[in-house]
């Protein structure tokens, strides 16, 4: 099941959204409040962000997955 939130932004916005936390990230004083910051700006919750985040960064090979 898909959420609505996923729904509603297009794949270039959450693209984007992805892009921003990780540009920013060293702007706070940690990923999750980056994450929280941005949220807040493009209309979807932190929770959802966050995944979208772990998903870009194990797909990039940042991260192990």
């Amino acid at each position: 099941m898909t959420s609505r939130t996923t729904n509603k932004l297009s794949p270039e916005v959450r693209a984007r959204a992805v892009r921003m936390v990780l540009d920013h990230e060293a702007e706070h004083p940690s990923c999750w409040a980056a994450i929280t910051s941005i949220s807040g700006k493009i209309g979807c919750t932190a929770q959802t962000l966050s995944e979208w985040v772990k998903k870009a960064e194990i797909d990039g090979g940042r991260k192990p997955g």
